[in-house]
């Protein structure tokens, strides 16, 4: 005996209400907005949290590593005063003092009469080792 179905009700369910197979389309449906939506403000929240080292890096700035390690340190202590820290340091044009001082370092060997420093290793060890020998 099957039970009666009422004349009231319709003979077409809307899609949002499952079947008896089990398949819940909207759930499927909920469930790949959600994944997108959490996908992409992770994406956009990533992108903002790195904003700093970017400007930081693309200026070719003395202080990148500075930004960057205040942007680490605000992604894992959720202390935002890092990043605005950052943020401010990355926009700021610090002098660079190692490229003159360098600079008067060589005219200065070169007013002595000293014979030029070797720029790397390799040129210093050979320098070295005949004097060494001697």
């Amino acid at each position: 005996m099957t039970p009666a179905v009422n004349p009231l009700a319709p003979h077409e369910l809307p899609m949002f209400i499952s079947g008896p197979d089990g398949a819940d389309v909207l759930m499927n449906v909920a469930g790949a907005i959600l994944l997108l939506s959490v996908l992409i403000a992770g994406n956009l929240f990533l992108r903002l949290h790195t904003m700093p080292e970017r400007m930081a890096h693309r200026g070719k700035k003395v202080q990148f590593e500075i930004v960057a390690v205040l942007g680490v340190l605000a992604l894992f202590t959720h202390v935002q005063l890092f990043w605005v820290a950052g943020l401010l340091l990355a926009m700021i044009d610090l002098p660079e003092f190692g490229v003159p001082l360098a600079r008067m370092a060589t005219s200065l060997e070169k007013l002595a009469g000293r014979s030029k420093r070797p720029e790397t290793d390799y040129e210093e060890a050979e320098t070295l080792l005949p004097e060494r020998a001697q």
